[in-house]
């Protein structure tokens, strides 16, 4: 079935322009799109941004956007507008990959799935942790039965970037972030790799949450140490009450009985971002290191062993996305640009396997609400 789109390259537009703008604009290059510009809070912003990312336009208003007519936005902005961004943009009829959350809460979640199932839109969320080659030989060595009967998964994603009391962004405003800091913005990752991985869905959660510092400066920096344009648009002089959690412990009930448990921070002295997670079987054990994603580690009664990845060795969905020679390292970035290529297949017509979705947004929303109210309450939450 014809996508429409013959061999032209797609016209995508960004919205957004922090560091992860940044990132897809680049991706959505590496992807081979022809990016047409990009939204800033205002037409300065946006033109500055424009300038930094040599794009040719920079967008007043998402109507300007719209009326582009690109093939694909990139929904980059705040997280309190994700929802209706990303909603304005699929009742134009444009395919639309949004950051995650999609919504502060699991209805406004789920209303972006309805809505961009109703309009046949292409609707994507970048769990690009998926698309380390590594993670997909896990899976496949897991889902063929090398690990025998799943027993547990555990780990942990840690952070440094909000160690210091007097560190600040977006992300500590509720009214900007949600009622989730920590947890929604990377324990959401590890829930949604170790699910995709184990074929595990977590069903009940018992959590807590811990805020280290009461008051934070009320500025909006950069949402990372060392980033290049910290854009500060508030006086850091200024403090607020913190009421999101910088770290917070999760065990889960998975649909089998089993336990997964983590440990998320982002006051993790020197750890910059440390996604792991090991799973446990009857017959052996994998772990994984987002910040080591050339191999993972494989072990069993005998012994263990490191396996490195490689494009000529493995499983096929591995080798699908190992897209340099072994010995020459991938990471993070070249991660994202296979999401972002994968996207793009998905608009031209293909099925490209473990594509994240709206609907893995709208999950991860559940999660991230089950633990909140499990932290809030002290008791135990059922995930939908």
């Amino acid at each position: 079935m014809s996508s429409g789109y013959g061999e032209r390259r797609l016209r995508v537009a960004v919205v957004g322009t922090g560091m992860i703008a940044g990132v897809h604009a680049r991706a959505a290059r590496a992807a081979g799109a022809e990016v047409l510009g990009v939204l800033g809070r205002n037409a300065a912003r946006s033109a500055q941004v424009a300038a930094q990312l040599d794009l040719p336009r920079g967008y007043a208003s998402l109507d300007e956007v719209v009326a582009d007519a690109p093939d694909v936005v990139h929904v980059c902005t705040p997280n309190d507008q994700h929802h209706p961004q990303a909603l304005a943009v699929i009742a134009a009829g444009i395919h639309v990959v949004c950051e995650k959350p999609l919504a502060t809460d699991p209805a406004r979640a789920a209303e972006l799935v309805a809505a961009a199932a109703d309009a046949g839109v292409v609707a994507t969320v970048p769990f690009v942790y998926r698309y380390h080659p590594m993670v997909r030989e896990v899976r496949a060595r897991i889902a063929d039965g090398e690990l025998g009967r799943f027993l547990a998964v555990h780990g942990h994603y840690l952070q440094d970037w909000m160690l210091d009391e007097d560190a600040s962004s977006w992300r500590v405003d509720p009214t900007a972030s949600g009622s989730s800091r920590a947890f929604a913005d990377i324990g959401s990752h590890w829930c949604d790799l170790v699910e995709f991985v184990t074929g595990e869905r977590f069903t009940s959660v018992s959590a807590v949450t811990d805020v280290v510092y009461p008051t934070r400066p009320a500025a909006s920096g950069p949402s990372f140490s060392g980033s290049p344009d910290p854009d500060p648009v508030a006086d850091a002089t200024e403090r607020a009450e913190v009421t999101t959690e910088d770290t917070a412990v999760a065990t889960f009930r998975t649909a089998a009985g089993r336990i997964g448990n983590v440990v998320v921070s982002q006051v993790a002295a020197g750890r910059k971002n440390r996604l792991w997670f090991e799973v446990d079987g009857t017959r052996g054990s994998a772990a994984f290191d987002q910040e080591q994603p050339e191999s993972a580690w494989f072990g069993n009664e005998r012994g263990a062993q490191i396996v490195v990845r490689d494009p000529t060795q493995g499983y096929p969905d591995q080798r699908r996305v190992a897209v340099v020679p072994a010995g020459h390292p991938q990471g993070y970035l070249d991660a994202f640009a296979a999401f972002v290529a994968d996207t793009y297949a998905a608009v031209r017509g293909e099925s490209p396997d473990g594509l994240p979705t709206f609907a893995d947004g709208a999950r991860a929303a559940d999660v991230v609400a089950a633990v909140v109210g499990s932290s809030a309450t002290g008791s135990w939450r059922e995930v939908p």
